[in-house]
């Protein structure tokens, strides 16, 4: 897929979603990592529903970390993987504490090192918290970029560099929710809805159907 192409298909989402963002709710930072951390192969309706009931009763470190384990899983026991995902919350909130005066890293390296945070949890949040031009690569894009064509590669650390390299800068800060959303509502996974796909005629998916 040539530049022209791609610099093509992010104006085509644009022009449909000029202000796209995460559909996960969430008032600050920490809270934008505590919902992302709950995410792992989970919803986000499902996770929204869950942090809806916890950020009233828990909205920053101090109070989560006052909740402990158990008080939390209470909470998020609705959410698959409960148990771990509260463990690794009540660690990260200590760590937010003890070593970041309660607040949240814009460092990749500090985020990487709170429990339970990998690079896509940490490139989501850079971006979404903290405007960095960074593109967090789940299955939705990792799929989206691979049948289109627009940045293909075997696993998603290959995706994510290309997408980087590839993504007309005036397009990457906005790059990650415009092909998640893409992939959730449009480029499925296994009923594709081509037929009205904004981006049929770019797309270089042999398989799709009008």
């Amino acid at each position: 897929m040539n530049r022209e192409k791609r610099s093509a298909i992010f104006a085509r989402l644009q022009a449909a979603n000029p202000t796209p963002t995460t559909e996960l709710e969430y008032a600050s930072p920490f809270q934008l990592l505590i919902a992302v951390l709950l995410s792992a192969q989970a919803t986000d309706v499902g996770v929204n529903k869950a942090t809806r009931r916890l950020f009233p009763v828990a909205p920053t470190p101090e109070a989560m970390l006052a909740l402990g384990e158990e008080g939390l899983m209470e909470h998020i026991k609705t959410i698959g993987l409960y148990k771990t995902k509260a463990k690794n919350a009540i660690a990260t909130c200590r760590i937010l504490l003890e070593r970041h005066g309660g607040q949240v890293p814009e460092d990749r390296a500090a985020l990487e090192a709170l429990p339970g945070v990998g690079r896509k949890t940490a490139n989501v949040v850079l971006n979404t918290a903290f405007g960095q031009p960074t593109i967090a690569v789940d299955t939705h894009i990792f799929r989206v970029a691979n049948r289109t064509g627009l940045a293909p590669g075997k696993d998603v650390r290959e995706v994510e560099d290309k997408l980087i390299k590839f993504t007309p800068p005036e397009y990457r800060q906005n790059a990650h929710h415009w092909l998640i959303l893409h992939g959730r509502y449009v480029c499925k996974a296994r009923k594709p809805e081509c037929g009205r796909c904004p981006l049929f005629d770019l797309c270089e998916w042999k398989a799709k159907t009008p």
